[in-house]
């Protein structure tokens, strides 16, 4: 996955579009199945304002434009999905979040399964305006019982666990109520989400083993992608030139906005994450460099439970 928190005050914004679609191609190697990005105005979404789309979807390719977000979907690799007609809507997007889909659950073919996700949250009460929810994209493959256990979760669009954690993340504002969500999520998993309330800030966050960098160029946009080499070759094929780029460890929340026009953290928090043995799997590093692999591997800091996935929850071990 890969995403742009845009500065206000950048003088060059056209050059941190190009960082953020340079980023979509790269990203194909860690999936070709679908892609999708999602790009924000700004608009705030009200309580009660419909998620109903005004566009088309034809099974393959989808572009749905809701309150305050444009979302663009389709089957295939990122070029596939990418048009040169989405530039100027992302030259002026505050906040751009990208995903490719390499499917490990739910069908590949079914556009609700793909990233962005569209997350409604539930009405509080009978009869009083339900929160507009979220768009959120995760790289991984967790296993949700857990989730369905603790929380009284609504029917599901798609038939992946990824819209489960986002469900439950669709009512949590805290940051102590984000990451005690987030410890019960089993498996792999790194995610960025946007308040459709707040499209001027992004919920970044590190759980188990899928790795997530956070980077910030010299025009103090600030960028997430889930492989640091991408950053080096959007360098060497752009005009942008990052001044830093940050490996989030495991059990990581940050919380971003604009501040005097600028991404800041606002909030961060730490929590411990869990993994099953099934999980550890060598392709979580797909693309990297060995140096990378390592320095990221030297890292991790998951607690393992036991059991293969396919039996009951086990214990913390």
């Amino acid at each position: 996955m890969f995403g742009l928190l845009r500065s206000a005050g950048a003088e060059h914004p056209a050059q941190a579009s190009d960082a953020f679609v340079a980023l979509g191609t790269l990203a194909e190697e860690r999936g070709r199945d679908s892609a999708g990005i999602a790009l924000f105005t700004g608009h705030p979404a009200q309580d009660g304002e419909a998620l109903a789309p005004v566009g088309e979807v034809d099974g393959v390719r989808s572009d749905l434009l809701h309150a305050g977000c444009r979302v663009v979907k389709g089957r295939g690799a990122f070029s596939g999905t990418w048009r040169p007609d989405l530039l100027e809507p992302l030259d002026e997007a505050p906040v751009a979040m990208g995903h490719t889909r390499w499917a490990t659950q739910g069908s590949r073919h079914e556009p609700a399964n793909a990233g962005p996700l569209l997350v409604p949250s539930p009405s509080p009460a009978p009869g009083v305006p339900a929160p507009p929810g979220i768009v959120a994209t995760h790289n991984g493959d967790v296993d949700a019982r857990l989730l369905r256990t603790l929380y009284e979760l609504p029917p599901a669009t798609g038939t992946t666990d990824s819209e489960r954690i986002f469900q439950v993340l669709a009512r949590r504002r805290t940051p102590r109520e984000i990451t005690g969500a987030l410890s019960t999520v089993v498996g792999r998993a790194a995610l960025a989400w946007v308040d459709r309330s707040r499209p001027d800030r992004v919920h970044l966050a590190r759980a188990a083993l899928s790795p997530l960098y956070v980077a910030v160029d010299t025009e103090h946009n600030l960028y997430w992608a889930s492989n640091p080499r991408w950053f080096r070759e959007v360098e060497r094929h752009t005009r942008v030139r990052f001044a830093t780029v940050v490996m989030l460890r495991e059990g990581t929340y940050l919380h971003t906005g604009l501040v005097r026009g600028r991404p800041q953290v606002l909030a961060g928090a730490t929590f411990r994450p869990m993994v099953r043995p099934i999980d550890l799997d060598e392709r979580v590093w797909t693309g990297f460099t060995p140096e990378d692999r390592a320095r990221d591997r030297a890292e991790l800091r998951h607690q393992m439970i036991g059991g293969n996935g396919t039996g009951p929850l086990p214990t913390v071990v």
